[in-house]
């Protein structure tokens, strides 16, 4: 129970330093937020109302009101999750941009990264446990290779080869225009083909991290003393391996499974934007550019608790897995 409040404690402070640099990190930008709502007025209905400057800045919380006053205003909207009004999507609120392209990229990143955790993983495991073979001298170097390239290069290539000279998977969007989104096959199949590759790079991109790791940590496994015994009691070759070596060597990787994942959530920005997914990522980067303070600041909250998140569930699996945590 201590170790668990100890823990709570930690990422309590880190949920509220998320919230501070969310805060400041906008302020930081060039530019003012009104002009991203101003762009959509021309220039006789600004002569036209002399006020206009002053009822938007109103509207966004005050012209020129104080640093602090702007920040406790900022946690009132967070806790009462009132992100403000878009100024480059004027007047939609952050809240809805945010409801509609969220769950893109928690699919796409959700789904990827898991399954390049599972195939990284069991590649791993049968590279040591086989280890000099074929499987681990042809596997292992492919997939360490696809690591050591950026992912946008990776979405690139594969935008290149498999979408634009084969033609096998569209290269844009999260599905065709004109294309009504809803919870029926036509649009879900073909919301699956457009968040095919980028799921892929995502894939290609992280998986070989978790080869190597899991290999490494599986052969210094394979050499304790009740992997031997196992052996010796006559167990099947696929037992020993996956319910004595493969058992305990996965917890390490199983750690470092939150740190990869604020990675992944960092990367995805990059990966949207190339393939033009409306996602939280490419969404994020548009509102940049626009100077939209309240939409980027949301974002940047959400890209932040992301890996709090995961690393707070990933401590509860590991109190629930590792015995030596509980009696910690």
């Amino acid at each position: 129970m201590r170790w668990f409040l100890r823990r709570l404690g930690f990422y309590l402070f880190a949920i509220w330093a998320a919230l501070t640099l969310t805060f400041a990190l906008p302020r930081l930008m060039p530019g003012n937020p009104i002009g991203g709502i101003l762009q959509h007025l021309s220039p006789a209905q600004i002569q036209a109302n002399p006020g206009i400057i002053a009822s938007y800045e109103q509207l966004l919380g005050g012209g020129h009101q104080s640093l602090w006053t702007a920040y406790g205003q900022y946690l009132h909207r967070v806790a009462t999750l009132d992100f403000g009004i878009s100024t480059s999507n004027y007047p939609t609120k952050v809240s809805e941009i945010i409801a509609r392209t969220l769950p893109y990229s928690i699919v796409l990143v959700g789904i990827a990264f898991v399954l390049s955790f599972l195939l990284g993983t069991a590649i791993g495991m049968v590279a040591a446990w086989r280890r000099g073979g074929g499987f681990d001298s042809i596997f292992v170097p492919i997939f360490m290779a696809l690591a050591a390239f950026p992912a946008y290069f990776t979405a690139l290539l594969l935008m290149y080869f498999l979408g634009l000279r084969l033609g096998w998977f569209p290269i844009q969007h999260a599905y065709d225009n004109g294309l009504s989104p809803g919870f029926n096959w036509h649009f879900i199949s073909n919301a699956v083909d457009h968040g095919f590759l980028p799921a892929l790079v995502i894939v290609l991109a992280y998986a070989g991290g978790w080869v190597l790791n899991m290999r490494t940590v599986m052969i210094n496994t394979i050499g304790e003393d009740y992997v031997a015994m196992a052996h010796a009691k006559g167990l099947r070759d696929r037992r020993v391996m996956t319910r004595y070596a493969a058992r305990n060597a996965i917890l390490p990787p199983l750690n470092g499974f939150a740190a990869q994942f604020a990675t992944a959530v960092g990367g995805v920005i990059f990966v949207e934007l190339v393939f033009s997914y409306p996602g939280a990522g490419y969404t994020l980067q548009q509102a940049a550019l626009g100077n939209d303070y309240p939409l980027t600041q949301a974002l940047l909250l959400v890209f932040a608790l992301c890996p709090i998140i995961a690393n707070f569930i990933m401590d509860l699996l590991n109190l629930v897995l590792d015995p030596r945590v509980r009696t910690a």
